[in-house]
């Protein structure tokens, strides 16, 4: 049985793990995962470099953790909600207006975690590259089913030209701050649906 002591020190180093990863989600989408170090973590954060470094084992680790914690903060923001809708049509609705909802409300302070770490680690090998691919491939995949179910004939093009308005309506939105593109995006997503 653990200690009292040992219990203490386990619940302190699940929240610096959940802290910093949270940390190292949201700044990578303004310096990239490659930005991240343990002495910015430590500032931004308020733990010690040697506290960070006791709950990840190097860097990497700390990436890896940041795809893992923005994978949750996607899956709050944009999927659960959706999953209320049925299947289909409905459910294809509701991801477009919360994925541009998780964009207003900039739950990342660069936009879109997948937009923008696939951008910097696309032609990338290793497990940080494995992580962003595998995150980018979930969300590509719940469209083209999402599209199956609304009776489209070409679902994989369909999940491509959706992907290609919505991270085009990204970069505008983040290089101009004009939220008029975003419903563009919306507009030319749900064309793609109703024509599928």
């Amino acid at each position: 049985m653990a200690t009292p002591s040992a219990d203490g020190r386990r619940a302190r180093g699940d929240r610096t793990r959940h802290e910093v990863a949270r940390q190292a989600a949201l700044s990578a989408t303004v310096h990239g995962l490659d930005g991240i170090t343990v002495g910015s973590l430590a500032a931004q954060t308020g733990h010690s470099k040697s506290g960070i470094l006791t709950v990840f084992a190097n860097r990497e680790a700390i990436q890896i953790a940041a795809v893992a914690e923005a994978r949750a903060l996607y899956l709050h923001h944009v999927i659960e909600p959706s999953l209320q809708s049925a299947p289909g049509r409905p459910r294809l609705r509701a991801l477009l207006d919360h994925w541009l909802a998780y964009l207003r409300e900039r739950v990342f302070p660069g936009g879109c975690f997948i937009t923008t770490t696939t951008v910097e680690y696309g032609r990338r090998e290793g497990p940080v590259a494995d992580a962003v691919r595998d995150l980018a491939r979930e969300w590509l995949l719940l469209l083209e089913n999402e599209l199956v179910g609304a009776g489209s004939s070409t679902p994989a093009d369909d999940a491509f030209r959706i992907d290609a308005y919505l991270r085009a309506a990204h970069t505008r939105f983040q290089i101009f701050g004009d939220e008029t593109v975003l419903d563009r995006a919306r507009r030319l997503a749900w064309d793609v649906i109703e024509r599928g």
